[in-house]
């Protein structure tokens, strides 16, 4: 009898958790609210153990069940992690586990909510645990398919325009990169979507020439919108802020990390050749996300669009450093997305957290607050810290290896990514001195600061940021032995 293995229930637990909530009455609250939790918390779990007991010396594809599907077509039930995708499926454990406590707010349609809500992060698991090519698309699209009536029901704000431009834009990309997949597909010749299998091959024998030419720039662009490849990014900060809390906090920190790992697994690791052609595109159109986006923040007086402005602006980094292609950049990258992924749903949820409260996500309608609510100030301060790129947090890390692999490569654009830095430090700093300095702005009267249990998952995602600040290697040694392949073919076939 065939036993599945941690992987398979780490994305399983929430589906599962999904469909049990189908049978439970809408007027349960509680028990719909902790059949969420509970289905969250064994992902998140089952995410730790397999973190702490993947072999980093071993390396490869551990925790693997596979299924024959289609065997014709070479589709199979096929998961399993190696360093890439357990610090990966660790950032959206946490991620999931603290959003689910942050949905216990909502408060209309609580079952379909949390149905919708688990659906998404499943899709986000399985696209990170997948090994098959077809079933990372598929866990792509049902990890992007919920977002749309989380929206577009829960939302607030210009919510049904939101939806409609997320909608057209992840379809447009998602389209570009199913032909890319297709064509890769019968470029190998193997008559399969099994990523090792197809990894092996193309070390002993790689794609030609022509095909990777003009099949990586329709991956990159495909999976590059939802990154927020500029100019295709206008749709993120509106989606942003029309999002409920806990879908803005999985938006930024797990959604966008879809289509860098997707750039990662599929364009760099299967098409090096290709890649290295448009790279250089790619490098420049990262610098205009860092300095076009963060500008714009600049200018936002809704707290909702700067911070979605500013993960604009920081997904230049990430493309930055996919552009690159050199161990220190492709290293950086990887433990940047994990940083942010934490650093970007902190602040979206520290920013909810006061807006249940006041009802407003403007400027100039807050200021003093950090006099009523000093945990949540502290927390609002250490986000905008950390989004500054100051050392001590995740972020300085990833930056920093990202710009030092650039130097060489991209000088001209390291030295204008450095600028970006001062941007950031400049928007984040009239933010807060906006917000939390200052006297007491009259709707802040009635605040009142998170007591309790209420600060779980604040404190869960700011530990974990000053934890990979502080101590590097408790993700970069995973890190490491997940990038070592993929460069090895980037080397090999150059």
């Amino acid at each position: 009898m065939f036993s599945l293995g941690p992987v398979s229930w780490i994305l399983m637990a929430p589906a599962l958790g999904a469909c049990c909530l189908f049978f439970v009455p809408k007027d349960k609250l509680s028990l719909i609210r902790g059949i969420g939790l509970l289905a969250a918390s064994v992902s998140f779990l089952l995410s730790i153990y397999v973190f702490l007991n993947y072999d980093r010396t071993l390396a490869g594809y551990q925790f693997v069940d596979k299924i024959e599907w289609v065997p014709m077509l070479g589709i199979s039930y096929h998961v399993g992690v190696d360093g890439i995708s357990a610090v990966l499926i660790l950032m959206t454990g946490i991620l999931a586990f603290t959003g689910v406590i942050v949905s216990c707010s909502v408060q209309t349609r609580v079952k379909e909510y949390f149905i919708f809500y688990l659906f998404l992060i499943s899709g986000c698991l399985g696209t990170f645990c997948a090994l098959n090519i077809f079933f990372i698309y598929f866990f792509y699209e049902t990890a992007v398919v919920p977002v749309f009536p989380l929206i577009g029901v829960w939302g607030s704000g210009n919510k049904e325009y939101a939806t409609m431009k997320l909608t057209l834009y992840l379809t447009f990309g998602a389209v570009l990169a199913l032909v890319a997949i297709l064509a890769l597909y019968f470029a190998t010749g193997l008559n399969t979507f099994d990523l090792p299998a197809i990894e092996q091959a193309i070390a002993a024998r790689p794609l030609p020439l022509e095909f990777q030419r003009w099949a990586f720039p329709l991956l990159m662009v495909g999976f590059g919108v939802i990154l927020t490849l500029w100019p295709l990014h206008t749709w993120s900060p509106m989606g942003y802020a029309a999002a409920p809390t806990s879908v803005s906090m999985l938006h930024a920190g797990v959604l966008k990390k879809l289509g860098a790992y997707a750039i990662i697994r599929l364009g760099l690791g299967l098409m090096p050749q290709g890649a290295a052609i448009w790279m250089p595109v790619v490098a420049w159109l990262a610098t205009v996300n860092i300095l076009y986006c963060g500008l714009v923040a600049f200018t936002q007086k809704d707290l909702k669009y700067i911070l979605g402005y500013s993960s604009c602006s920081h997904m230049g980094y990430i493309l930055l450093g996919l552009a690159c292609m050199t161990p220190a950049s492709l290293n950086g990258t990887l433990f940047f997305m994990f940083s942010h992924g934490l650093m970007a749903a902190l602040g979206f949820a520290l920013v909810g957290f006061i807006y249940e409260q006041t009802h407003t996500r403007m400027i100039q309608d807050w200021g003093g607050f950090g006099k009523k609510v000093p945990f949540a100030a502290t927390l609002f301060i250490m986000m905008a810290m950390a989004s500054s790129g100051v050392p001590g947090f995740g972020n300085f890390i990833g930056e920093m290896m990202i710009l030092l692999g650039a130097w060489d490569k991209f000088r001209i654009q390291a030295v204008l990514a450095v600028l970006g830095l001062v941007v950031t430090a400049g928007y984040m700093l009239k933010t807060v001195r906006g917000t939390m300095q200052g006297p007491l702005n009259a709707h802040g009267h009635e605040l009142k600061d998170a007591k309790g249990l209420q600060k779980l998952p604040y404190l869960i995602l700011i530990a974990g940021l000053l934890l990979v600040g502080f101590v590097p290697n408790v993700i970069m040694t995973s890190i490491t032995s997940g990038t070592k392949p993929i460069l090895e073919r980037m080397t090999h076939e150059r």
